[in-house]
């Protein structure tokens, strides 16, 4: 398959700090890819690079074979973006950010309102396009932002946190509009925080922590590397986690054990496995 998005030892210096340290992958054409980690483990200046807001201190970051330093109008040709803050026009409607958008990528009338119409009706905000910005749910906002983020028809959409903030059902929904966007072919790159965002969207995740790559693969491949099972005991007021390919190495462990307070034994997450690269959890 072809390489939609390459990093190859991608450094950024922020005043003589690095925030993304010889990061280095490869997502390809059609791919869901999950950017997983921490608050200010270097995601979000990785998304900032990768469409043109930034340039890197070192290594170099392709989209489409276009070099993200040397070749910025055409890479902003491939991709649309919707980033973690609210970016759309309070003082103008739904529709009127679409067509806003529309025309500053030079669409035709034609072509605009049948794409605006189109992608109202993807996101299920046909009865909403004539409400002002400010009058809609956080969710419907976000699902406005991805509206416009497709308004040119990139062949790569990216995501910064694209659930941050919003209910349950809200998040769901969100996940609806990925799953169907990817259907389509648009390849996905979503940064987030949340495991369950991770686990039930991406075909593949990257963890990152202090701007560095610490495995990449899919859920199940990362779980594996670490241990199908894991067993959780207490004694003394902490909790001990280990790690077994199978259940029965899991339970000849667990019936050896010396006494402890309590002992769980559960199949293994990207949680644990995060836990386990990085020292800490992904929350924090």
């Amino acid at each position: 398959m072809n390489k939609a998005i390459e990093l190859i030892g991608l450094a950024k210096e922020y005043c003589g700090k690095r925030v993304i340290d010889d990061l280095s992958l490869e997502v390809e054409e059609g791919e869901i890819f999950g950017f997983l980690g921490p608050n200010g483990a270097g995601k979000s200046t990785a998304i900032r690079i990768l469409t043109t807001l930034t340039k890197p201190t070192a290594g170099r970051a392709l989209i489409n074979g276009f070099d993200v330093a040397k070749q910025p109008h055409m890479v902003k040709s491939q991709f649309g973006i919707v980033q973690q803050h609210l970016s759309l026009n309070r003082e103008l409607t739904v529709r009127e950010n679409l067509e806003l958008h529309a025309r500053l990528h030079h669409l035709s009338k034609w072509d605009r309102d049948r794409r605006i119409d189109e992608l109202l009706d993807f996101v299920d905000l046909t009865g909403f396009a004539h409400q002002l910005i400010d009058k809609i749910s956080g969710g419907m906002k976000r699902r406005a932002m991805i509206a416009r983020a497709l308004i040119h028809r990139p062949r790569i959409l990216f995501l910064d946190e694209p659930t941050v903030g919003l209910d349950a059902q809200s998040r769901r929904r969100v996940w609806d509009l990925i799953r169907g966007m990817n259907t389509e072919g648009t390849t996905v790159f979503l940064t987030t925080h949340y495991i369950d965002e991770a686990e039930m969207l991406c075909h593949r995740v990257g963890i990152i922590h202090q701007g560095r790559s610490m495995a990449i693969g899919s859920a199940d491949q990362l779980r594996r590397n670490l241990g199908e099972i894991a067993v959780e005991s207490k004694k003394d007021g902490r909790t001990r986690y280990c790690y077994f390919p199978d259940k029965e190495t899991a339970s000849k462990f667990v019936l050896e054990m010396k006494a402890a307070d309590g002992v769980v034994m559960r199949q293994s997450n990207l949680e644990d496995v995060f836990i386990e690269l990085t020292g800490r959890r992904v929350e924090e």
